[in-house]
């Protein structure tokens, strides 16, 4: 009975955060673990010459403005992938907006996608939890979330990639920002390299 309870919280963790899509869920079912994503906040370091190449990519934000990779050349970008209902997403969001606090005036940007809501839902989300960066509206077109889906799992919600200032990815987390100090840390390295 027990593992019936365990199997049952799985498949409700593994739907929570995936969006509409639930493949974690699905894999699940099919007894499969093709696909499977580590939601403890798993981080990756990217060793400097090994980083993927740097990533285009463009979208509308919640506001109606147009963004892109080129908005933020020549800045350590942070990219956070996320929507209002997910919990992880809403534990990390004061981690990430002091972290975002913390690097204000230096070379430093954040980017929220947002994966499953429209654009007045994230703008109550930001205000909920005092977040001061955009976020793009990524729910119809997924043109974000494709653009980093060598980066980053598509169903891999929350999910956050920090991107050098030439754009090249230098560190990902799969799962939660487990820690601002973590977070600042591989925001500082991104800073400090070389481009």
């Amino acid at each position: 009975m027990a593992s019936i309870a365990a199997a049952v919280m799985l498949v409700a963790g593994l739907t929570a955060c995936s969006g509409a899509g639930g493949d974690l869920a699905q894999q699940y079912r099919a007894g499969d673990s093709k696909g499977f994503i580590s939601a403890d906040g798993t981080v990756h370091e990217y060793k400097p010459g090994d980083q993927p190449k740097a990533i285009a990519y463009s979208g509308t934000l919640d506001d109606g403005e147009d963004v892109s990779n080129k908005t933020y050349a020549g800045k350590v970008t942070v990219v956070n992938f996320w929507w209002a209902n997910c919990a992880p997403c809403r534990t990390e969001a004061p981690i990430l907006e002091e972290s975002a606090q913390h690097f204000a005036g230096q070379d430093v940007a954040f980017l929220g996608v947002n994966t499953y809501d429209q654009a007045a839902t994230s703008q109550s989300f930001a205000k909920e939890f005092g977040i001061t960066y955009p976020s793009v509206i990524d729910v119809d077109t997924k043109s974000v979330t494709a653009a980093f889906a060598d980066i980053v799992p598509l169903s891999a919600t929350p999910s956050t990639v920090i991107l050098g200032k030439d754009g090249r990815p230098t560190a990902r987390i799969i799962g939660p920002v487990p820690d601002p100090s973590i977070l600042n840390a591989l925001i500082t390295t991104a800073l400090d390299e070389k481009s």
